[in-house]
């Protein structure tokens, strides 16, 4: 490290394990609240699906805190401090509309397996074993790479923050996680990830607005747009239209916008957390609150980049910067160090101390998702069907709990090995979508068209990584001469790869589909994924299996409104994706990218005041919105823990409780539960119009 770091050990073994162990209690107390009150027992398929009920705003806040990863706010601010205000919006147009995108699978996935747990299940439904096994080991490679990327650029920030060692920052970020997700599950992920969110939007507001209204060294738009002059005049950025940091006209910065694009394609497509929370949400609400997480996150690495980024780039020129004189080494940006850095300069300790705070909600929010997504594959997709079809709900809680336990240890271990090599969050984040974004097209194409046969959805990942492998070390081999950490890590090697891996499919489905024969698949194999059988568990809660969120059967009618409603949103979200892809995409960044311009004082005044409002905007959706629409859940709790404060006894238990001993009881109702599950996921089918293939 350059410099001595801001805050003590002290400081950060508090915040790792101290906050670590206070969100911990807090999921505790939750979930019993959630148990007494709301007869939300912790069964298989509370732990993994939060009983298919999660409205809109919370599954907003969810995929807010879910996709704002600790790359997010590192990754973003360090392209801000190399290519200027382009590098900003180009990671977060190049990562809003893989969300915006998802919104139409989450409604295919709700449509047309309605009681799947894991998106994997869906692929053996329909293609089999083979197929099956493919997906699980690019399922859990993603994963793996979000999680170790979570864990070096978090560790690399505490470390740099506070003087911790890596290693230990590495194994302790995940323990207060471990301990809420295994008692809350989904639903606590739910939950902490809408505390998350709110603090770390308050969090990018105070950094905003220090920087752009109230620091001594900047203090306005205008200020840091002099700035901003005066650093492109001392090194100007080769690429950029005039060598300035203000103008999207940049050639490298274009370049990471479609690794951007490729790469993150990848981690949604083909991570399950994404596909848990469309899950987890009520049909109605899939939509809505996928469409409100994906525009609400846009602002969060446009502001803060252009706000961090550009303020270091603005300030390391003043003594108030760490690493004056000298300009930050490329190590040091790579491993996401931009920001904490203009943070110690514009607030001292203060910076320091919120930007560790930061850093340690964006790490445990998104790896909380990761931790339930690769339990739930592990717990459905491989224990459940391949070594215990009739498992107990019991026995698959317990499953999940510790492959939950495993998991977190095994990949600590391995984000301290890669720190140890020298492998950073930057590179991480360029490289997993030569790794994963293979399957992308496969996956969706799955829930989107029912030609693509077995060997087309099996042999085309795999084919896909072997071409993108190929192209992303020969192009490191040509250009740099060697393969090595820095060579494989440069932008054009990254680039062949990513985009070798996403479009080679476009290939290989086709030519296998037609050569062997389309599939004509009729989608009920999918709707045939029964829930789990949760009477055990729900026996010995003393609660009755119907009143648990989810588990109650759905009237013919019921069903019918449902289906009409998902055909609705299919449609809706079909057309508002494509739209706001467009302008996302192209629409608002080409005209400026094509005429080269070169932002004015006013237009940078304007732009950043843009991105104020639209966080503003997004604290409203993802904030303020989830309370609103859970007001009357809230008032029921709120009375009910009024009425064991008052000694007005328990409140009124709706419906019957089951006895542990009543075993026949417990036996009729698992039986009728697994008739239920057939009749409730085929009703979709054979009531009213048959789902037909696009």
């Amino acid at each position: 490290m350059a410099t001595a770091p801001p805050l003590s050990q002290a400081v950060g073994y508090g915040v790792v394990i101290g906050l670590g162990f206070l969100f911990a209690l807090g999921m505790i107390l939750t979930t019993y609240v959630l148990k007494r009150y709301r007869n939300e027992v912790q069964t298989s398929e509370m732990f993994s699906t939060a009983g298919r009920s999660v409205k809109s705003g919370l599954v907003a806040s969810a995929v807010v805190s879910s996709w704002t990863w600790a790359a997010t706010l590192l990754q973003s601010s360090g392209v801000a401090y190399r290519y200027g205000v382009s590098g900003p919006f180009w990671y977060a147009s190049g990562a809003t509309v893989q969300i915006l995108l998802f919104a139409t699978l989450a409604i295919e996935l709700k449509r047309k397996a309605p009681n799947a747990h894991t998106f994997l299940e869906v692929i053996r439904a329909r293609y089999g074993v083979y197929t099956h096994v493919v997906f699980i080991i690019f399922g859990l490679m993603t994963n793996v790479l979000v999680t170790a990327m979570l864990l070096t650029g978090g560790s690399a920030v505490v470390t740099s923050l506070t003087g911790m060692p890596t290693a230990a920052a590495c194994f302790l970020l995940p323990v207060g996680v471990v301990l809420y997700t295994i008692f809350g599950g989904i639903k606590a992920t739910f939950l902490t990830d809408y505390v998350h969110t709110v603090m770390i939007l308050i969090i990018i507001m105070i950094f905003a607005f220090t920087a752009y209204t109230t620091n001594v060294n900047l203090g306005s738009p205008g200020k840091v747009y002099d700035l901003l002059v005066e650093a492109a005049k001392r090194h100007p950025v080769e690429g950029n239209a005039d060598g300035s940091y203000l103008t999207m006209r940049s050639k490298e910065g274009a370049i990471f916008f479609v690794i951007n694009i490729v790469g993150n394609f990848g981690t949604v497509f083909c991570d399950n957390g994404y596909y848990n929370k469309a899950i987890a949400a009520s049909p109605i609400h899939a939509l809505p609150g996928y469409v409100m997480g994906g525009l609400s996150w846009f602002a969060i690495p446009w502001l803060a980049a252009t706000t961090m980024g550009l303020s270091a780039l603005a300030l390391e020129s003043n003594p108030v910067f760490p690493t004056y004189p000298s300009r930050m080494p490329n190590a040091d940006v790579t491993a996401g160090l931009v920001l904490p850095n203009a943070a110690v300069a514009m607030l001292g300790k203060g910076g320091a101390a919120a930007t560790l705070l930061l850093i340690f909600m964006a790490v445990t929010s998104a790896s909380s998702a990761e931790y339930i997504a690769v339990s739930s594959i592990f717990t459905y997709d491989i224990y459940k069907t391949y070594f215990e079809p009739t498992a107990s709900g019991r026995k698959l809680v317990y499953m999940a709990h510790t492959c939950v336990v495993v998991y977190a240890i095994l990949l600590a271990a391995f984000s301290t090995g890669l720190y140890y090599i020298g492998i950073s969050m930057g590179y991480l984040y360029l490289m997993m979508g030569v790794i994963i974004s293979s399957a992308v097209l496969p996956a969706a194409v799955t829930l989107l068209w029912s030609g693509q046969n077995m060997i087309a959805a099996t042999l085309s990942p795999i084919l896909g990584l072997v071409c993108s492998l190929i192209a992303w070390l020969v192009t490191a081999k040509r250009e740099y001469g060697d393969l090595s950490v820095e060579s494989t890590g440069s932008n054009n090697p990254m680039l062949a790869g990513n985009v070798v891996a996403l479009l080679s499919p476009l290939i290989f489905i086709p030519v296998l589909t037609f050569a062997f024969g389309q599939q004509r698949y009729d989608w009920v194999s999918m709707a045939m994924i029964r829930l789990g059988d949760d009477s055990d568990v729900a026996a010995k809660a003393n609660v009755d299996l119907e009143l648990i969120p989810g588990a109650a059967d759905a009237s013919e009618a019921e069903l019918l409104a449902e289906k009409d409603k998902l055909k609705r949103a299919s449609v809706i979200a079909k057309t508002m994706t494509a739209v706001m892809t467009f302008a996302l995409l192209i629409f608002w960044p080409m005209p400026m990218y094509g005429t080269a311009y070169v932002f004015s004082k006013k237009f940078f005044t304007g732009w950043v005041s843009v991105g104020i409002f639209w966080l503003f905007c997004s604290t409203f959706c993802v904030g303020l919105y989830p309370l609103w629409e859970g007001r009357h859940s809230q008032a029921n709790t709120i009375k009910g823990i009024y009425r064991d404060l008052t000694g007005k006894g328990k409140p009124p238990m709706q419906g019957r409780t089951m006895s542990v001993d009543d075993k026949s009881s417990e036996d009729e109702g698992a039986m009728m539960g697994t008739e239920k599950d057939v009749k409730g996921a085929t009703a979709k089918i054979t009531t009213g119009d048959t789902i037909k293939g696009e």
